[in-house]
């Protein structure tokens, strides 16, 4: 991916636990595309939980 070298617009990551208590394990990257997709790196492909998608701090 071309874009790995600049910063990425979303951060991955794979939400376990609780409603009352989730786990947030960064797994992977995404960056904006000419055609206003996303490209998506993963680290990590979870077995469980649900992927969301952050921008950076």
């Amino acid at each position: 991916m071309s874009n790995e070298t600049k910063k990425p617009d979303l951060y991955a990551y794979v939400v376990t636990g609780t409603q009352d208590n989730p786990f947030y394990t960064k797994i992977g990257a995404a960056w904006k595309n000419k055609k206003d997709g996303y490209g998506i790196r993963l680290d990590a492909l979870p077995v469980s939980g649900e992927i969301v998608l952050f921008p950076p701090k």
